[in-house]
């Protein structure tokens, strides 16, 4: 069916969506498994490096402490590429810690210059996600701002927009006089 230029216009006006740039911060990373494993075999004081005490706890807790150390080191380099920083800007390994909820969900806790980047750049909250295969951990954060969570707010729902647009325009033609032939 064709459309007139400004049905066209309504319409794609109700469609579209504009995201602010730099308002979410995406970050993923994946980690070998078992080159995690050769690392820690190879050099012990690894984990005491890039771990908190709590980390290195729960790691060593399971019977497969590698698997969950290279998840919770894909998540410490996931959160700082939704940052935006990696390990720059004198952010360090333990500036990122991984914890879990008394139900098990994983969060992120973020110190020393980590917490005071995030917080210059209006990070309201980084959710995480964690998952493991028997080859590799994968993880996945996002930096929420003010700023993404004000936008969305902003946003109407398209199709509540153009439910609106079509009433408006309904009403629009139930205002005009009927033709004298009457109405078809």
């Amino acid at each position: 069916m064709a459309r007139s230029k400004k049905s066209q216009a309504i319409v794609d006006g109700a469609l579209s969506m504009t995201v602010a740039s730099d308002s979410v911060g995406l970050g993923v990373d994946i980690v070998e498994i078992e080159r995690m494993a050769r690392i820690i075999e190879r050099s012990p004081a690894f984990t005491e490096k890039v771990y908190s005490a709590a980390e290195r706890a729960y790691c060593d807790g399971h019977a497969h402490p590698e698997v969950h150390y290279a998840t919770r080191f894909a998540a410490k380099e996931a959160v700082l590429k939704a940052l935006g920083t990696g390990f720059s800007e004198g952010i360090s390994w333990l500036d990122v810690e991984v914890r879990r909820t008394s139900k098990g969900r994983p969060y992120v806790v973020l110190t020393g210059r980590a917490r005071e980047v995030a917080r210059e750049m209006g990070v309201r909250e980084i959710p995480i996600s964690l998952s493991y295969t028997h080859t590799d951990a994968v993880a996945c954060a996002m930096a929420i701002t003010d700023e993404s969570v004000a936008a969305q707010e902003r946003r109407r729902d398209p199709m509540e927009e153009l439910t609106r647009q079509f009433k408006e325009a309904r009403s629009f033609l139930d205002e005009l006089p009927a033709s004298e032939g009457g109405r078809e």
